[in-house]
């Protein structure tokens, strides 16, 4: 347990426990990977295999009787499926963003929590990526319908569809940012590597190191292809989200055809990602016992960043109202209102709630470092952005033009099924990352430690 230090108020607030030496954090960082899973380990993981197993029951009577058991209609062709797929890309966005963008400004509060959100990433982008295939009905044929190849019939997929510009775009981010994550991994695998005692355990990880012996030309060839990938996430970070709205505003629909859609969805994304990461980062903390490396520092500048995006959200929120009344087009003006005051004014105002009025305790500062009220508000904040999809794309498709056309979409049990689902496959990989891997990127977190003169 490390040592409670006064510190002098005109210091900037350490990032880790100051009485830790460097071989301390090796040890506290392998310790999850070293012993036998704890009890609060096995808790979340079989929590999350249920949820996982109710979800792939459901996903398989899909499968096989088609999605006819959704509760799509006409005008509703698009529901949770959709919906479900911005969200966990919208996830997978805070990861990229934190090891990226915060790496290129040389921010050192990303050390401690930028493997927990890299990793995020990675599971939040393979969930989403299987929504796409569900919806097609027959994800056995997907591969026919999404990517271009040669053949002898002469199609082609439809390059100027948005849903197209998707499957790029996804699957670029997705390399993208797992060539990032494991590339950062390998210092600390090989960390790993020599302290393993078990001959299985050693050769598995001295192939998942790839031979790295620390010299000084693997260090320079590390830092290269680290700032290289930086600079190749950075725009990723943006356009992959920007190319999802374009799935909507690109359409002639009223609600969905506007230009305020990409900044929008990428602020959206952003806020809703760093809220995803707070929820993982408080319970890597409390279950694999990481205080002294996940500082209330770290967390309280992520809550700072989602105060901010929160604020983002809430403008658009309102000036797409603005937009919809100024332009004087009355199916526009009549869609806002509707989602307002219509059928579904309780996912609407469930957004509103969520979104823009519960990110503003952060304001105070004793309510911005308190870990419940984080942990509980990054929950509610996830519920609300979730809603945000569900009201742009269920309440601009229920009410088109023609009132003889309007329809009502119910959620059916094998939607719900699918949706809890995709958060137990998510937490499954999440919680095996973290038995099997370094939660914490051990030589960041020593490069911005003071050495002291008794550390060898």
């Amino acid at each position: 347990m490390s040592t409670q230090v006064l510190l002098n108020p005109l210091e900037e607030e350490p990032l880790i426990a100051p009485d830790k030496i460097y071989g301390d954090v090796t040890h506290d960082v392998c310790k999850p990977l070293e012993s036998f899973p704890t009890k609060m380990w096995w808790i979340a993981f079989l929590s999350a295999l249920v949820l996982f197993s109710f979800g792939a029951r459901m996903v398989s009577i899909t499968i096989a009787d088609g999605i006819g058991t959704w509760g799509l209609n006409n005008p509703v062709g698009w529901a949770v499926d959709i919906t479900t797929f911005v969200f966990w890309i919208g996830i997978g966005h805070a990861g990229t963003l934190i090891s990226a963008i915060l790496l290129l400004f040389r921010q050192k509060w990303r050390t401690a929590i930028n493997r927990s959100a890299e990793a995020m990433t990675i599971f939040a982008v393979m969930t989403a990526g299987m929504f796409p295939l569900l919806h097609t009905g027959r994800p056995w044929y997907a591969c026919f319908w999404l990517f271009p190849y040669p053949n002898q019939r002469g199609l082609w997929v439809n390059f100027k569809s948005p849903l197209l510009w998707d499957v790029f775009a996804v699957s670029t981010y997705l390399t993208i940012s797992l060539l990032f994550w494991y590339l950062g991994l390998i210092p600390d695998i090989a960390s790993v590597r020599d302290r393993a005692k078990n001959k299985i355990r050693r050769t598995i990880y001295t192939i998942l190191s790839f031979g790295w012996r620390g010299s000084a030309r693997n260090w320079n060839h590390y830092e290269i292809v680290c700032l290289i990938l930086a600079g190749l996430s950075t725009p990723l970070v943006l356009s992959v989200h920007t190319i999802v709205s374009f799935d909507f505003a690109v359409s002639i629909l009223p609600g969905w055809h506007t230009t305020i859609f990409p900044p929008y969805f990428v602020a959206g994304a952003i806020f809703s990602g760093f809220a995803m990461v707070v929820t993982l980062l408080v319970i890597a903390r409390e279950v694999f016992g990481l205080k002294d490396y996940i500082q209330i520092k770290h967390l309280e500048n992520m809550n700072k960043v989602m105060l901010l995006t929160g604020m983002m959200v809430g403008y658009a929120y309102i000036i797409e109202f603005f937009t919809a009344w100024y332009s004087g087009n009355l199916y526009e003006r009549f869609i806002f209102i509707n989602r307002a005051t219509g059928p579904y004014w309780w996912a609407y105002w469930t957004m509103m709630t969520c979104n823009v009025i519960s990110p503003q305790i952060f304001w105070f500062k004793k309510l911005r470092r308190n870990l419940a009220v984080m942990f509980v508000v990054s929950i509610v904040i996830n519920i609300g952005m979730w809603f945000e999809r569900f009201v742009i794309i269920v309440t601009s498709l229920h009410r088109d033009y023609l009132p003889a056309s309007w329809g009502y979409y119910r959620m059916t049990i094998y939607e719900v099924a699918m949706l809890v689902g995709s958060f137990g496959f998510f937490f499954i990989f999440f919680l095996l990352f973290c038995r099997f891997m370094p939660t914490i990127a051990m030589f960041e977190v020593k490069s911005i430690m003071k050495l002291k003169s008794n550390e060898v």
